[in-house]
């Protein structure tokens, strides 16, 4: 049996306290962006929610997807990355198109709607509104943002 030896008693190993979420920014050819009304906030946000432990990423942006507006899509390109550094949430953002199904609510949802730019800026809170915004940017690059729940603490793009 090998023993390491050091000056310092060991440290117990801390268990992560953070979650991953997937969004969608669900852009139609007329450059409206897919929203919801959550049922259990009312606030208006992209479809999307917390990634189970067996599936991919974008597997998980489409099943989130899917569960709250009835609607299938493919998912482009990751847009973003956010964190909430008060509840420890990492949220990764995906750029997607839509590839069919039927509009329909969920246990999640309380309306669907087709937003435009400035829609999504009147009536998304900011920390998703931008997100949204961020989905439509047509850089490669995805944004990487730090947020405390209201307010911004970092920006900057992924280096290239």
């Amino acid at each position: 049996m090998l023993l390491y030896m050091s000056n310092s008693a060991p440290k117990p190993q801390s268990t992560p306290l953070h979650s991953v979420s997937v969004a969608g920014a669900v852009v139609r050819e007329d450059g409206r962006v897919l929203a919801i009304r959550r049922a259990d906030n009312g606030t208006w946000e992209p479809p999307g929610g917390v990634l189970e432990l067996t599936e991919t990423v974008e597997d998980g942006v489409r099943r989130e997807i899917y569960e709250e507006t009835g609607l299938k899509v493919g998912v482009e390109r990751l847009t973003g990355v956010y964190k909430n550094v008060t509840r420890g949430v990492v949220a990764l953002v995906f750029r997607c198109h839509l590839e069919g199904g039927n509009e329909q609510l969920s246990d999640e949802s309380t309306a669907i709607e087709w937003l435009t730019p400035a829609e999504v800026s009147d009536r998304m809170a900011e920390v998703f509104a931008v997100r949204v915004l961020d989905a439509l940017n047509d850089e490669v690059a995805p944004s990487i943002r730090t947020h405390d729940g209201r307010q911004w603490l970092t920006e900057h793009a992924a280096a290239s």
